[in-house]
């Protein structure tokens, strides 16, 4: 095999969101990634734009929401089209608004910094797997004199983050079961038009939806109850929008200027497997879904979270046996559970007539406190639950509650202490294993960790803020995404769960 043109730890397949996030997080972890993107430039359209609560404390926990500033808040948040008020335990409750462009601008900028190389303008054309790596071919856009040129890669492990459509699952032969589209919303940002907001409106023959944005910009959803999914080979014609609008609510938007166009359908799809071997999944390439209330984005970036550090960890030698596999034991099921979810939002979204008894039902389910905070939290995303062992702490498996304290973290590699206000997200800043210990005292559990100290995992001291809400740990273990994987157990527990998640402990 002659020298590819690149060689690599990783390759990312995808700039979206999602392989973005996750070049970020092998970067932090300190292995070596590309990415690669067909597109030359940043979107023009608006595409995917909520980001929910747990995704928030996700770029919290990276320390970039002070870049990202304070977004606009997204309104009130639904489950299939009935008002849902999404507070959660959640610092960050609700839902916020970013254009996917700067979702990526932000990504994008982060990964760059910490290493991540993104090569623009190529095509995956061919995957070919070796015992111990696999060789991507890549099309660059032909060039001045009409000739396309092809760029190789070779890297140990390849991640498709390339959407739903995902080139990487289909020359991997991963399995995609699920069903097609039969029911579908057309939607467009149109410009030079006034219409009134329209917050699911539900007519006789059909669903609108319609909101005034940035800019003068309006955007325009709309279902005609009967009509059949995928009768357009691409984006529908502003046309079409335009006349079922009409026959839906009865206004005119024809004479609008449409600046963006895509249709999106109720089909449902996951990959059997997350993994095969050396290539992996993430994001939309391993689930299909509606995009309702802008779940399938939040979905595909706490994959990114969840994967970024064991890929890392696996590609430096430093991880235990398993780690990787537990990317697709814990995420599938985490997909499966968000794809059931939406499979409701849509029926409830966009049924006819015959679905108002089950409407007017839901609606009086959701003014019930515990029924609310339930759909709350599947749509944040902050309910999420790992698997843990039989009668370990409450909050193992679970993402570590926002605590605020002051602190000092010992890194075990570094002379000096860093300490200051801090919290339970800003603790995981460095991409590292978190101890984190509130007793105030030295412990048995202090002493265990050390070990561990070579860079794999920091311990921080902290003392709540006076008038917080009371811990529900006194000493815990966190994982680089924040969740944690043991609390106030015993020594032996702690050294099982620090080689479970963080590899075998360093001879001192």
């Amino acid at each position: 095999m002659s020298a590819p043109d690149i060689d690599t730890q990783v390759l990312v397949v995808g700039a979206g969101p999602v392989g973005l996030m996750l070049a970020g997080e092998i970067a932090l972890g300190g292995a070596d990634v590309v990415v690669l993107e067909r597109r030359t430039g940043p979107l023009t359209e608006s595409r995917a734009s909520t980001l929910h609560a747990r995704t928030m404390e996700l770029l919290d926990q990276r320390g970039l929401l002070e870049e990202l500033g304070t977004p606009p808040a997204g309104g009130p948040g639904h489950f299939g089209g009935t008002r849902l008020d999404l507070t959660t335990d959640s610092p960050y409750s609700g839902q916020w608004k970013v254009p996917q462009v700067r979702t990526e601008e932000l990504l994008e900028g982060w990964a760059t910094r910490l290493g991540a190389r993104v090569v623009k303008g190529h095509r995956l054309t061919n995957l070919r797997i070796a015992p111990h790596t696999v060789e991507a071919t890549a099309e660059a856009e032909p060039g001045p004199g009409g000739a396309a040129s092809a760029l190789r890669v070779r890297a140990a492990y390849v991640v498709g983050c390339d959407g739903e459509s995902s080139t990487v699952r289909e020359l991997a032969g991963f399995a995609f079961p699920g069903r097609d589209a039969t029911r579908e919303l057309l939607r467009a940002d149109v410009a030079d038009v006034e219409v009134p907001d329209r917050r699911f409106e539900r007519h006789p023959g059909g669903l609108a939806i319609s909101a005034r944005g940035p800019g003068g910009v309006t955007r325009i959803m709309v279902h005609e109850y009967g009509a059949p999914a995928g009768r357009d080979p691409g984006p529908p014609s502003f046309a079409r929008v335009a006349d079922t609008w009409r026959r839906v609510t009865g206004d005119d938007i024809g004479g609008g200027a449409p600046l963006w166009l895509n249709s999106f359908g109720d089909a449902l799809r996951q990959a059997s497997q997350y993994r095969r071997g050396r290539i992996l999944l993430a994001g939309d390439a391993a689930h299909h879904q509606m995009p309702v209330g802008g779940q399938a984005l939040n979905l595909g970036l706490q994959d990114a979270a969840n994967l970024g550090w064991k890929l890392a960890a696996e590609v430096r030698g430093t991880a235990g046996p398993g780690l990787l596999d537990s990317y697709h034991a814990e995420r599938h099921p985490a997909g499966r559970r968000v794809l059931d979810n939406i499979a409701a939002q849509a029926l409830l979204l966009l049924g006819g007539s015959g679905t108002e008894q089950l409407r007017s039902l839901f609606g009086e389910l959701l003014r019930e406190p515990r029924v609310r905070a339930h759909l709350a939290g599947t749509v944040a995303g902050v309910d999420v639950r790992y698997a843990a062992e039989p009668g370990a702490h409450r909050l193992v498996g679970a993402r570590v509650p926002y605590l605020r304290f002051d602190t000092g973290i010992d890194t075990g590699i570094d002379t000096d202490t860093a300490a200051g206000p801090g919290s339970s997200f800003a603790a995981l800043r460095a991409g590292r294993g978190v101890l984190v210990d509130l007793s105030g005292r030295p412990t048995p559990a202090r002493a265990a960790v050390a070990p561990w100290q070579d860079g794999r995992v920091d311990v921080v001291s902290a003392t709540p803020e006076p008038g917080c809400t009371a811990p529900e740990f006194t000493t815990a273990l966190l994982r680089p995404d924040g969740h944690v994987a043991w609390a106030d157990g015993t020594v032996p527990e702690l050294e099982a769960a620090l080689r479970r998640w963080f590899g075998p402990a360093a001879r001192r």
